[in-house]
């Protein structure tokens, strides 16, 4: 099938970005990676009257740590830029393990972090990881910018908190108090394949002992879950084997899955407690000493 026709402009600034989407009505779309929009367009499941490429508009595709040590990803960073950062695999454990299991490479190749965050899908990996971590997403419109927390920026299925006239210029990711660790996991039938569970995991550590946690699920309910609730069981405690499990049932218990045929939903349940579980315990003193 062939997208509807639409009008095709090329800005080469965010501020004539913002002009060209204001006009729009919310009959304007963003492309930037397009590998989450042009398969919609192609099906009809979108037909906007105008697209607005943002990939002329210099200066959006960095990955930097400020001095804090707080994280910021440009609105055109690629997913295979943050596979293949170094700084990524070394300061940021859990985004480091969930680039690697975003789609496939050609995906990886043109699809950008901050247009998965905003697709909204509730199979995302970003979005749940970006919970986990505590993100932000910084957005700038005609009355300037602002940040909408991730835990407040996804409202449903491919929905989010973003006006039809703005633009998500960038994500933040604060800085840990101690050293960030965490990991990710998802459970797919094949490569590129919608996900039968994921789970984001987030700790903030000084030495064995837990000063913060964040906790998201993927694929388990009609919109990216988050389960940051968990992170009581853990915060000032260490990863001992009962902590562990107390914090894994927290967050299973906040999937809500449903039985397809990818599994029953009592099946999902338990790989998302027993992901945690993993991701947990591989962090733990004795993993990690």
């Amino acid at each position: 099938m062939y997208p509807s026709r639409f009008k095709y402009e090329s800005p080469k600034t965010i501020a004539e970005a913002i002009k060209l989407l204001d006009a729009g009505k919310g009959e304007a779309k963003i492309l930037a990676g397009g590998q989450s929009l042009v398969p919609m367009l192609k099906l009809r499941f979108a037909f906007p009257d105008q697209l607005v490429d943002i990939n002329n508009i210099p200066g959006l595709d960095y990955i930097r740590f400020d001095a804090d040590g707080s994280l910021h990803i440009g609105a055109l960073v690629r997913h295979e830029h943050l596979e293949k950062s170094v700084e990524i695999s070394k300061r940021q454990p859990t985004i480091a393990a969930a680039a690697p299991l975003v789609a496939d490479p050609i995906v990886r190749a043109r699809g950008t972090f901050v247009g998965s965050v905003c697709h909204a899908d509730p199979q995302g990996d970003w979005a749940a990881t970006m919970i986990a971590l505590h993100g932000y997403v910084v957005v700038q419109g005609p009355k300037g910018k602002r940040n909408i927390e991730m835990k407040d920026f996804v409202l449903g299925p491919y929905a989010t908190a973003l006006n039809y006239n703005e633009i998500a210029i960038e994500a933040v990711i604060p800085a840990p108090k101690g050293v960030a660790r965490g990991g990710y996991l998802k459970l797919e039938r094949r490569v590129g394949d919608f996900a039968t569970a994921s789970v984001a995991v987030a700790l903030d550590m000084n030495g064995d002992t837990v000063l913060g946690a964040g906790f998201a699920l993927a694929g388990v309910g009609g919109k990216t879950i988050d389960a940051n609730d968990a992170a009581s069981a853990l915060i000032g405690q260490k990863l001992t084997e009962a902590t562990i499990a107390k914090a894994a049932a927290l967050v299973a218990a906040k999937a809500e899955p449903r039985t397809d045929h990818r599994g029953s939903a009592e099946y999902k349940r338990h790989i998302i407690e027993t992901f945690v579980k993993r991701i947990l315990l591989a962090n733990s003193a004795q993993k990690v000493a």
